[in-house]
């Protein structure tokens, strides 16, 4: 980075490291701050890049909040908020 200020540090519960933090809060929401305190960019973007498979997989309305509470407790699990296991997709890694 050249000017401007350095990037919030946040020690990322996903990936126990210090990182450089999201620069907003991604949800309005209690879980949405705790993503802020604890989740660095690097691992959201992990997020970001893995979430469409729940959603497709299980054909999640997020005008739902049954949708949205789904997606939300796999992201607790994927971040290491919430114990437990993230549900199966229909992705599978490749090999």
């Amino acid at each position: 980075m050249s000017q401007g200020q350095t990037p919030r540090m946040v020690h990322c519960k996903k990936l126990d490291q210090e990182l450089p933090g999201i620069p907003f809060k991604p949800l309005p929401t209690e879980l949405g701050q705790l993503i802020y305190d604890n989740v660095s960019m690097q691992a959201w973007q992990m997020w970001i890049r893995e979430s469409p498979r729940y959603i497709n997989t299980y054909r999640l309305d997020l005008q739902t909040q049954e949708g949205r509470d789904f997606l939300e407790r796999q992201m607790k699990v994927f971040f290491g908020f919430e114990e437990g296991d993230m549900a199966d997709t229909a992705w599978r890694p490749e090999g």
